[in-house]
Formats: structure tokens, C-alpha cells, sequence
């Protein structure tokens, strides 16, 4: 086969920060690509570089407006209303030697936020520092407190995958919603593709928020985060529209639902895999219901974003061979392999 298309983009490290794309839609593309395409591209941490070390803190160094900088957007040629952009990530690497983390106030799933309103303070605001060791493929933790200090395996994903929403509205890179933006999925790694519907000519697809590794759930609100080198295949599924953000890897389908509350976004997830495996293996929705309810999985992405997303995990080895989307995971991979080769 055929190596892919390549083409290179870089932000601009050095622009002024207001510069840097913070949303899904109301962007104009910063390049052009070819269906097929190999994408390479290199996206900030979620503080724009701004939190470098245990004595910054995010709410007094950064812009609360100028959180998750996006890579692109990127518009893809011939993607139309109705098809589905194909994001196969090929590679997903830590661009430096540390990731930080960190308490905000009145943010995360164990505090008071303006959402959940309380009288108490907020709690403490902390940062850590990570050591990325590529080498050892761990991130190193040190309690800030005490001592303690363990070597965690480096799981390199994306908070941040979407495309420009529909009806020309324009999404806050921090909200993740039927066009994707902030799921925060531990699920979108490397070897994955992302089905995205596309809801304006060219898709707009847009990346980053990179994290070293995360927790299902980003329970405190803040992984591992870090700039990131990566590179992805972007296609197009032609006449297929998506309604909600699929996964697929080699071992599972996976389907998403971002809401609150939180049952309303596991709600959608099941709704959107009793579908898609019905349509999979020709079975009626209320036996495709049965089917999913003793074969699914259900990982928490986030309950911590302006909405949560839950993740819906089917086997593919109980899907009696089907295949999904055309098979453009499988096809993906192998152009990925002909790349390496």
C-alpha cells in the first residue's frame, strides 16, 4: 500500500495567546488537507505553557478565557454535511520531559463549582510537577506533602478532538457536546480512530488539551498535562452521518454521550450503541437493548467539564464479524503501518 499523503503544521509558540483558536466553530482553518492525509502537528498543554512549576498557580498566571489553545482548525476537502471525518491518531508523544497538574478553585467533581453552588470555600490550590520518562514509558508523582512518590505508566491521549458544530454556533473548547471538543477520554490514544459527523463544509477539525495520563473521570478536573506531539490520518466516511463522537480500536466499538447529568450522558452513549449495534448485526433495537445491556463496558470520560461524557465499550469479538464504518479503522491502520515501514 501506498504511504499517505504528509503534511506539517505547527502553532506559532511565540504568537500573542489571544491569537490561539479556544473554540469549535467561528475559526477560520489555518490549512487545508487532502481526505487520507497524515497530519502531523504539535499541540500546547491546557495553560498554554503557563503553569512551568509547583510555584504557579493556574488561577493566578493564566487567562481563565485563554485555557485548552486548539491546533487548527483543519479543513478537509469534500467532507460534507451528512458524511462522518474519520481521525485515526497514529502517535500521540509527550513533547517535553514534564506534564503538570493541578487543584482550581471551585473546579472539579469534589468541590463546590458554580454549577453546584455551596457556602464552603474553595479547597486548596496546588500544582505538581510530573517527570515524563519516555525511556521507562512512566510519569513519576511526588506527593507534596510528604515523601511518598510512585511511577505511574505513561498512557499518552487527547481531552480535546472535534469538529466545528452545527448551526454556526460557536463552542468553548472547555465544553465537549455532540461535535466532540472536551471528552476527556482516556480512550483516545494512539491506534484509536474518532468518528466525528461533519456539520459544516470541511469538517473544521481542531485538537489538543494533550495529557501524559489521566484518570477515568478527571476527578480533580486536571490530568496530566502536557504538550504533545502527534499525527493522524484524517479521512472522510462518505454519506454516513454520526450523530454523537464513535471510537473504535482494534478490540471495541465505542460510542460517547457528553450532558448533564451524568445519567442523561450515560444515557446517551447506551442510546447510541443500541443503534449502532443493531445496525451492526442486523438485530432489532429492542434485542440489540438486550444484547448491549450484558456486553457493555461503561468508562467515565469527565464529571467535571460544563458537561460530562460517559463512554459506551462493546466487544467487538461478540459482534459476530461485523464491520464498522466500511471498515475505515482497519484501513487506517494499515495506512498508518505503510507509514512506519
Amino acid at each position: 500500500m501506498t504511504a499517505p499523503q504528509e503534511f506539517r503544521w505547527e502553532p506559532d509558540a511565540g504568537a500573542d495567546p489571544t491569537t490561539y483558536t479556544y473554540t469549535f466553530g467561528g475559526v477560520a482553518p489555518v490549512a487545508s488537507i487532502r481526505p487520507g492525509t497524515l497530519l502531523s502537528t504539535w499541540t500546547m498543554d491546557c495553560f498554554g505553557g503557563r503553569v512551568r512549576s509547583t510555584s504557579d498557580m493556574a488561577s493566578e498566571v493564566c487567562d481563565p478565557r485563554l485555557l485548552n489553545p486548539q491546533s487548527g482548525p483543519f479543513y478537509v476537502e469534500g467532507a460534507m454535511l451528512g458524511d462522518t471525518l474519520a481521525v485515526h491518531f497514529v502517535s500521540i508523544e509527550p513533547r517535553e520531559s514534564w506534564g503538570v497538574s493541578s487543584t482550581v478553585p471551585f473546579f472539579g467533581a469534589l468541590t463546590s463549582t458554580p454549577m453546584t453552588a455551596m457556602l464552603h470555600t474553595s479547597l486548596l490550590e496546588r500544582t505538581w510537577i510530573y517527570e515524563i520518562d519516555r525511556a521507562e514509558s512512566v510519569v513519576r508523582y511526588l506527593a507534596a506533602d510528604t515523601p511518598f512518590t510512585a511511577a505511574l505508566p505513561l498512557d499518552p491521549m487527547h481531552g480535546t478532538v472535534g469538529v466545528a458544530p452545527a448551526l454556526s454556533e460557536v463552542r468553548s473548547s472547555l465544553a465537549p457536546g455532540d461535535w466532540g471538543g472536551n471528552m476527556d477520554t482516556p480512550e483516545m490514544r494512539a491506534g484509536v480512530t474518532c468518528y466525528l459527523g461533519v456539520n459544516v463544509e470541511g469538517a473544521l477539525f481542531s485538537l489538543g488539551d494533550g495529557h501524559a495520563r489521566q484518570g477515568e473521570g478527571e476527578t480533580c478536573g486536571v490530568a496530566v498535562e502536557c504538550a504533545m506531539d502527534t499525527t493522524v490520518i484524517l479521512d472522510v466516511v462518505r454519506g454516513r452521518p454520526t450523530a454523537w463522537p464513535r471510537i473504535e480500536s482494534d478490540g471495541y466499538i465505542m460510542t460517547t454521550g457528553s450532558a448533564r447529568p451524568l445519567e442523561d450522558a450515560f444515557r446517551i452513549a447506551h442510546h447510541q450503541m443500541v443503534l449502532w449495534v443493531a445496525e451492526l448485526t442486523g438485530q432489532s433495537a429492542i434485542d440489540s437493548y438486550q444484547f448491549v445491556s450484558q456486553t457493555a463496558l461503561t468508562p467515565i470520560a469527565n464529571v467535571v467539564d460544563t458537561a460530562y461524557t460517559v463512554v459506551c465499550k462493546v466487544p467487538k469479538s461478540v459482534l459476530g464479524g461485523a464491520i464498522a464504518m466500511d471498515g475505515k479503522h482497519a484501513e487506517l491502520r494499515r495506512k498508518a503501518a505503510s507509514w512506519h515501514a
